[in-house]
């Protein structure tokens, strides 16, 4: 059995996509979401083999959701949307396919086909860089810009963003967030954003701390100290 998860903002394309599967037995709809951020929860709850999720939605874009997913681990990933100036961009994100809305059921078989004969679920790797955070605080969600962002941490409840308007958590692992490149590693459970980073204050036995420029203190660790030095240019 193949389990699909099923994300766009306009319900009646996820209606249609949903009876569209009910022909093929070996796919099971588990989770429908309408934007990324409701998406990416639903994607770590249920782990899907397959992935439908429309490009152009607000807030967080389909593309940009995939760039957040851990590239180890990832399902077949099918873009679907109205537009076909994406679909340079899908294959270029190495997308396992790509659909043009409205889909009609032989397109979509295609598509079933060469997921059924591929070898491995996990396939795509994707390059699409991170822009921003999909986050949330309780009941309220939150787009932070990565820009804004000064550092990223985890401990027993979760993973947590620092950004310069307050705290949130965030679905997205510290491994994801490092892959991307948009955030330095100076301790097993810190990211640093380099742009927040005002000092470096050295301490004894090979430890540091950051000092942000908002003036808060982040730990840095041996492992990581001389890395982070040399990112700065400092021996």
């Amino acid at each position: 059995m193949i389990r699909a998860l099923l994300i766009d903002d306009e319900p009646l394309a996820r209606q249609e996509l949903a009876l569209l599967l009910q022909h093929h037995d070996d796919i099971e709809v588990v989770a429908e979401a309408s934007n990324a951020i409701d998406g990416l929860s639903k994607y770590h709850q249920h782990q899907p083999d397959l992935l439908f999720i429309d490009i152009q939605m607000p807030k967080v874009t389909g593309m940009e959701m995939v760039s957040m997913l851990d590239n180890s681990t990832l399902p077949h990933i099918v873009f679907v949307t109205a537009y076909d100036q994406y679909a340079i961009d899908a294959f270029a994100n190495n997308a396992t396919d790509y659909l043009l809305k409205p889909v009609s059921n032989e397109r979509l078989a295609q598509t079933l086909a060469r997921i059924r004969a591929s070898s491995s679920a996990a396939v795509p790797t994707i390059t699409e860089a991170l822009t921003h955070l999909p986050c949330f605080s309780g009941k309220r969600l939150k787009v932070v810009d990565v820009a804004d962002t000064e550092y990223v941490f985890s401990d027993l409840s979760g993973i947590h963003v620092a950004s310069t308007d307050g705290s949130y958590h965030t679905h997205l692992t510290l491994k994801v967030l490092e892959q991307q490149g948009a955030f330095l590693r100076c301790h097993r459970q810190y990211l640093i954003q380099p742009s927040a980073i005002a000092e470096i204050v050295l301490q004894d036995g090979g430890c540091a701390e950051i000092i942000t420029h908002s003036g808060k203190t982040v730990p840095v660790s041996r492992r990581y100290l001389k890395p982070l030095k040399q990112k700065f240019g400092f021996q």
